[in-house]
């Protein structure tokens, strides 16, 4: 995806900087181990796309956001990185983010042990910021093992509904971006209107978020990526381009539904990207990210008129344009 800045405002240099130095604090702590290991992501880098979402969504009254607001963003970016540290142990991941994966450098009971702690930081710091903050914190934890669960319940299932996979990440991606704009909003004390339509704004883009990201494991070369394209169909985890070319009839989907279902060979998943590439099932995921760009713009349309809100506004449809 692209590299730019994902929000263009006059203080984002300076929130940014904020972010770093408010999420490098929260996992320091007296044993230098541990810091190193919840710590590893972190310095590995990242887009801190979700504490971003809280320090704009908090902007877009006018007012500069508050260290309430970081402190929101921080929390689930934490959760973010935590349940990054669980992934790795259960797809037994080398590398992340161009380093040696926690659980490939010192154990997964370690990897296991820092993602809880992560966890356990992140409802802390929640706390802190009053019952409603921590409550929401809790039951969006709670949809992400929904959404990984509907995600392993189908894992290699070729009939496998779209419903599924919608309300898979729904649970594992939407939901986050969704906190993280709600927090934003609640700690600057908005009305439930502006509220509301945060929630709505953020649960849309992370559904845009997570659609693009699955078709560019299906549309870009390995060097574009940067790791083996393809690698949710290896894993048996079929997403929407796949689903659609399977639902579409037909010797394409024929031919697709006759490899997957279970482990691809190299020269099998060769032959079952170049069948969705060719089949319209990228158009079609395309189709429908659209239709949640449009949700997000229609939710910003509820929200003051102000630079914050116009950079929400334009950050959907920029995602999408990279895969059309």
């Amino acid at each position: 995806m692209s590299s730019q800045p994902l929000f263009d405002l006059p203080s984002s240099s300076d929130d940014r900087r904020r972010v770093e130095e408010a999420l490098l604090a929260s996992v320091r702590t007296p044993d230098a181990d541990l810091t190193e290991i919840a710590s590893r992501l972190l310095v590995a880098g990242g887009k801190r796309l979700r504490p971003m979402f809280s320090v704009v969504a908090s902007q877009v009254a006018g007012a500069p956001a508050t260290d309430d607001a970081v402190q929101g963003g921080i929390s689930c970016e934490l959760v973010h990185l935590g349940s990054l540290y669980h992934d790795d142990v259960m797809d037994e991941a080398p590398t992340r983010r161009g380093v040696e994966t926690v659980n490939a450098k010192w154990g997964n009971l370690q990897a296991i042990l820092a993602g809880d702690f992560l966890l356990a930081r992140a409802s802390e710091i929640a706390a802190s910021l009053g019952t409603e903050v921590a409550g929401l914190l809790a039951r969006t934890i709670g949809r992400l093992c929904e959404g990984q669960i509907e995600e392993l319940r189908h894992t290699y299932n070729v009939a496998r509904p779209v419903d599924s996979y919608l309300s898979s990440i729904s649970g594992k991606t939407a939901s986050l971006y969704a906190t993280a704009a709600r927090i934003g909003g609640l700690v600057s004390q908005f009305d439930r209107k502006i509220v509301d339509a945060l929630t709505a704004f953020g649960e849309a883009y992370g559904m845009v978020f997570q659609i693009v990201d699955d078709l560019l494991d299906i549309s870009s070369t390995d060097e574009q990526l940067g790791k083996p394209a393809g690698h949710d169909m290896v894993e048996g985890v079929y997403t929407l381009p796949v689903l659609h070319t399977l639902a579409s009839g037909g010797v394409p989907a024929r031919e697709l539904a006759d490899l997957l279902g279970k482990p691809l060979s190299a020269v099998e998943k060769d032959k079952a990207l170049s069948i969705v590439r060719s089949s319209g099932g990228i158009d079609a995921a395309i189709a429908l990210a659209q239709t949640y760009v449009d949700a997000a713009e229609a939710a910003c349309a509820q929200l003051p008129n102000s630079a914050a809100t116009m950079a929400l506004r334009a950050t959907p449809a920029a995602l999408l344009a990279s895969v059309r």
